[in-house]
C-alpha cells in the first residue's frame, strides 16, 4: 500500500524542534488536501501543519506537550486511491439489529392516594397587620428582654395592639415564654472535592518558564500615582473628531509616546541584559511590547519604532497586533524583539501591581485603573480629578532605584502636561 509519511517540517529559522500543540485528526480519519492535521509551537509562535495529499489517517505519532525534532516522522496518510472506504463505515453499521417489535406498556403500578391537605392554621389573636404583631419599640424590646413571642398576647389597643400592660399581665399571669427557635437554614451546598489533572503545554508551558526566568531576575517595584484628567480629556476630544471606522485612541498610545520620550534620559531601561556574557545591549529605538490577554494565555506583539510614529499611527498599530494575537495570527517576528514592555489589566487593573519582566529586557511598565477623587486645587476648593497608578519593575542589577523613579517621573510629567507629548 503506498503512504505519505508526514515529517516535522522547519517552522522557524534555526528551530530544531517543535512542540505538539494539538491534534486536529485521529487514525481512520478522512482529510482532504490542505486540511488543518495538527497545530505546533515555537517559541510563542503557533503554527497549523495541513495535509499535503487527500487520503485515511493510518498513524499519528506524539501526543500533546510532546516536543519533537524537526525531520520525525509524526503521520502517516494512506493516500485516497489506496483508501477502502468500506472500512470506514462503523462496524456497528453492519450488524444493525432488526427493529424489535414494539412491546405493550408494562402496567402502571396503583397511584399511592394523595395525602388531604393539612388545614389552614387558625389565625393567631391578638389580629396582626400584614402578618405583623402591632406594638411599639418600646413593648418589642420589653417582650425581647422577657424572650416572649408577642403573637401570643392578646392585644386590648386600638386595632388589637399590644400594650406594655397587655405584656406585664400576660407575664403575671404564668404566660410561658415561647423557645426560640433556629433561623431558617439556607440553601443545601454541596461539598466540591474533585481534581483535575491537565498537562501544561503549548502557550501556557512557554509563559510558565519565562515567569520562572522572570523571577530570578533581583526586581525592584516602583509605583507612582499620575494625575491623568488632562490626558483623558484629550483623549475624548480627538476621539470626538474621528470618522466611522477609523482607529480611536485609548490611553496607551499616549502612555507608549511619553515612554519613548523619558526613555532617553535612563536609557538601560530600554536594553537587554545577558548576564552569563556579562554584556548588556542598550537599544535606541523603542520596540515597546504591548502585553495582550488571550484565550490561551498571556502574549507579547511588540510596536516596532514606537519613537517614529504618532498616537494615530501608534493606536491602529497596537489594535491590529492585539486582534492578530487573540486570534492566534500573529507572526514570529510580530511576537520578538521588544526592547521594553507595557502590561496593562485594563479596567481591573487594581490599584497597585507587580509586573514581572519580560526577559532579557531591564523594565516593564504596568498600568492601573483609573479612579476619580476629590482633591484641593490652588485655591483651596476641592474638585475632582482622576488620578491612576503607574507599578513598574526593573532590573535592579542594571538599574537603580533613583534611575528607575527618574524614568516614572518624566513619563508622569508628560502625561499630566500632554500638550507636551506634540512639543
Amino acid at each position: 500500500m503506498a503512504e505519505y509519511k508526514l515529517r516535522m517540517p522547519d517552522v522557524g529559522e534555526g528551530v530544531v524542534e517543535a512542540e505538539i500543540v494539538a491534534w486536529h485528526v485521529k487514525p481512520g480519519d478522512m482529510v482532504e488536501e490542505d486540511q488543518d492535521l495538527v497545530d505546533v509551537m515555537t517559541d510563542k509562535a503557533t503554527v497549523e501543519i495541513p495535509a499535503p495529499v487527500s487520503g485515511k489517517v493510518v498513524s499519528v505519532h506524539g501526543e500533546p506537550g510532546d516536543m519533537i525534532a524537526v525531520g520525525t516522522e509524526i503521520l502517516v496518510i494512506a493516500t485516497e486511491a489506496d483508501v477502502d472506504t468500506e472500512q470506514a463505515e462503523p462496524a456497528a453499521a453492519e450488524a444493525a439489529p432488526e427493529p424489535a417489535e414494539a412491546e405493550a406498556p408494562a402496567p402502571k403500578a396503583p397511584e399511592k392516594p394523595k395525602p388531604r391537605p393539612a388545614p389552614a392554621p387558625q389565625q393567631l389573636d391578638p389580629p396582626v397587620a400584614g402578618g405583623r404583631v402591632l406594638a411599639s419599640p418600646a413593648v418589642r424590646a420589653r417582650a425581647l428582654e422577657l424572650d416572649v413571642d408577642l403573637a401570643g398576647v392578646t392585644g386590648s389597643g386600638p386595632a388589637g395592639r399590644v400594650t406594655r400592660q397587655d405584656l406585664e399581665d400576660f407575664v403575671a399571669a404564668g404566660g410561658r415564654a415561647v423557645a426560640r427557635t433556629a433561623a431558617p437554614a439556607g440553601p443545601a451546598r454541596t461539598k466540591r472535592t474533585g481534581v483535575r489533572e491537565e498537562k501544561v503545554i503549548g502557550l501556557r508551558r512557554k509563559i510558565a518558564q519565562n515567569m520562572e526566568a522572570a523571577w530570578r531576575v533581583p526586581m525592584i517595584t516602583y509605583v507612582e500615582e499620575v494625575d491623568v484628567t488632562e490626558v483623558e480629556a484629550l483623549r475624548k476630544s480627538l476621539n470626538g473628531d474621528r470618522a466611522e471606522g477609523e482607529p480611536k485612541l485609548t490611553l496607551l498610545p499616549f502612555l507608549a509616546t511619553a515612554l519613548t520620550r523619558a526613555l532617553p534620559d535612563v536609557p538601560q531601561a530600554n536594553a537587554h541584559y545577558d548576564a552569563e556574557a556579562g554584556t548588556l545591549s542598550v537599544h535606541e529605538a523603542a520596540h515597546i511590547g504591548i502585553a495582550t490577554a488571550t484565550e490561551n494565555g498571556l502574549v507579547v506583539p511588540v510596536l516596532r519604532h514606537a519613537e517614529a510614529i504618532d498616537v494615530w499611527q501608534m493606536a491602529g498599530e497596537i489594535s491590529r497586533l492585539s486582534a492578530a494575537a487573540r486570534d492566534g495570527k500573529a507572526s514570529r517576528e510580530e511576537l520578538s524583539g521588544s526592547t521594553i514592555t507595557i502590561t496593562s489589566l485594563g479596567a481591573i487593573g487594581g490599584v497597585v501591581t507587580t509586573p514581572l519582566i519580560n526577559t532579557p529586557e531591564t523594565a516593564i511598565i504596568g498600568v492601573n485603573k483609573m479612579a476619580e477623587r476629590p482633591v484641593f486645587d490652588g485655591a483651596g476648593r476641592v474638585v475632582p480629578r482622576l488620578f491612576m497608578n503607574l507599578s513598574s519593575s526593573f532590573d535592579h542589577r542594571i538599574v537603580d532605584g533613583f534611575e528607575a523613579a527618574t524614568l516614572i517621573q518624566k513619563i508622569r510629567a508628560l502625561l499630566e502636561s500632554p500638550a507636551r507629548l506634540f512639543m
